[in-house]
């Protein structure tokens, strides 16, 4: 009974603790109060529905030019209800081709009875919701009791990233050493949830957290021998802003954003290692530790290939726009091989890969480690 007791405060107890003092930290965190970079005193947006078309911009080619004009009748804001006549400009980024019952989202500004009205795009959040439910539905379904888990491992780690991370690198702290806070606590997190409180847990968190850190020094060693660091990213101009009226560091930002994007690979490569291992030393206890060790390292050899292999095509594939523009103008090949935008592909998928490569032994040894603690090992051959 007594030791029921002291696994069950194991499991429940100091979880449920720590989570206390997280949750009050992460109310703390999120007290700050944001510098308006842009003054939006009386503009919102507010949802609505276009009920007519009054004037059209369609081509007889099929393409759109100037504005619409069109009638929404609104839904949300002081103006639901009512139907305002507002404009929808033709622009790729902003705007929308409109068409009878479609559901936009207007940028509404109101002084008194005037209001200025614009369509700004498609209301598009309940399809983000439909998408993410399902996604969410199918892993639970296909999952069962571990998809759940998955998904509540999901959850949280997209919380963090926006409770967490965000007000924090907004405080003036630093992005990297942010970065690694928050992918160690949501790998916790996550594992705990799949594995509860065990050494294939430990394992998979200490290979998982050192993956990650290995990627960023990689980045930062790419960083110092290359010259491309995080102020030669495309958006720096407006980074510039922000830094100029608040505390952040905007320097930190791309490798911060490395680590994160390198976190689920090396995760996976993690929790497959440490899994693998406990059951080849449960099938086998004779084996000595270095056997072990060579068994591990078949497997993590396995793995390290295609891990690596999706997370480099996974930063290739977010920068296909940018590839094909530098395929069809033909830009020379000693333009290309040494611009901003290439060097940072080339190192975010470099480093992340490096993450995973050296995650592999470090688990690896962890594992060896935690799994023969205070076991009557045979001696290596």
């Amino acid at each position: 009974m007594n030791r029921n007791w002291k696994q069950g405060l194991l499991r429940w107890g100091v979880p449920a603790v720590l989570a206390a003092v997280f949750l009050a930290f992460v109310l703390w965190l999120n007290g700050v109060d944001k510098i308006p970079l842009v003054s939006r005193v009386g503009q919102t947006f507010e949802k609505g529905v276009v009920t007519a078309v009054l004037q059209d911009n369609l081509q007889p080619d099929g393409t759109r030019m100037g504005e619409q004009k069109v009638l929404v009748k609104m839904t949300t804001g002081i103006r639901a209800g009512q139907e305002l006549e507002t404009t929808s400009s033709s622009g790729y980024l902003f705007g929308a081709g409109c068409t009878v019952g479609m559901r936009v989202v207007v940028i509404q500004s109101v002084a008194g009875d005037s209001t200025i009205t614009a369509v700004y795009s498609v209301d598009r959040g309940g399809v983000l919701l439909l998408f993410a439910g399902l996604y969410l539905l199918a892993l639970c379904l296909v999952g069962g009791k571990q998809g759940v888990k998955g998904a509540l491992g999901l959850l949280f780690t997209f919380l963090c990233i926006l409770f967490v991370y965000l007000p924090m690198v907004y405080r003036g702290w630093s992005p990297f050493w942010t970065a690694v806070f928050v992918c160690a606590v949501t790998t916790v997190v996550t594992l705990w949830l799949i594995g509860g409180p065990s050494r294939k847990t430990a394992v998979a968190v200490g290979g998982t957290v050192a993956g990650v850190v290995i990627a960023g020094a990689a980045a930062s060693l790419f960083s110092a021998a290359s010259g491309i660091t995080g102020w030669n990213v495309s958006d720096i101009e407006s980074l510039m802003t922000l830094a100029n009226a608040g505390d952040v560091q905007v320097g930190g930002l791309l490798f911060s954003g490395l680590l994160i994007s390198a976190l689920g690979a090396v995760m996976d490569v993690a929790m497959s290692i440490a899994s693998s291992i406990q059951e080849v030393y449960a099938q086998n206890p004779a084996l000595s530790r270095l056997e072990l060790f060579r068994a591990g390292m078949r497997v993590g050899r396995d793995l390290m290939g295609t891990d690596s292999n999706t997370l480099i095509l996974a930063f290739a594939g977010s920068s296909a726009s940018m590839l094909v523009l530098n395929y069809a103008y033909d830009l020379p090949l000693l333009q290309v091989v040494n611009s901003n935008n290439i060097g940072i592909a080339v190192m975010q998928g470099l480093s992340g890969s490096f993450g995973i490569v050296l995650a592999v032994p470090v688990t690896v040894l962890l594992a060896v480690w935690a799994y023969t603690w205070g076991h009557n090992v045979p001696r290596d051959p």
